[in-house]
């Protein structure tokens, strides 16, 4: 019965992230809006319920499954990506690092921020 109420909270999450993207034509995908409102959810609850716990360990357990439409899509593909592979890894490249100095700049701001309030 937990995995059954555990699912049914992920998938009503994820429901009203929908209706949240599509009634008010906001350009973020439901699923994404989903999370949000499951995130906002478990910061007022406190805690996460024991249902939510077991069924998010349960899909956690298979995630790797998961990766298997997106290596036969690279297979089907191939050619595709061939024609186009020395931008897809210039893109790649230059995202991760990007990715990686914002990140560093932001955690140096908060370890500055929090060094200084103690």
């Amino acid at each position: 019965m937990p995995l059954i109420i555990g699912m049914s909270v992920l998938l009503g999450c994820q429901f009203l992230g929908e209706l949240l993207s599509r009634g008010l034509t906001i350009p973020v995908p439901g699923p994404v809006l989903g999370m949000v409102i499951l995130l906002i959810g478990l910061l007022i609850n406190g805690h996460v319920p024991d249902a939510l716990r077991k069924t998010g360990e349960g899909l956690l357990r298979y995630l790797t499954l998961l990766f298997v439409p997106a290596g036969v899509g690279l297979m089907v593909h191939f050619e595709l990506i061939r024609a186009d592979f020395w931008t897809l890894i210039i893109t790649l490249v230059l995202s991760t690092a990007i990715t990686l100095a914002v990140t560093a700049k932001v955690l140096d701001r908060l370890a500055r921020r929090y060094t200084r309030g103690r």
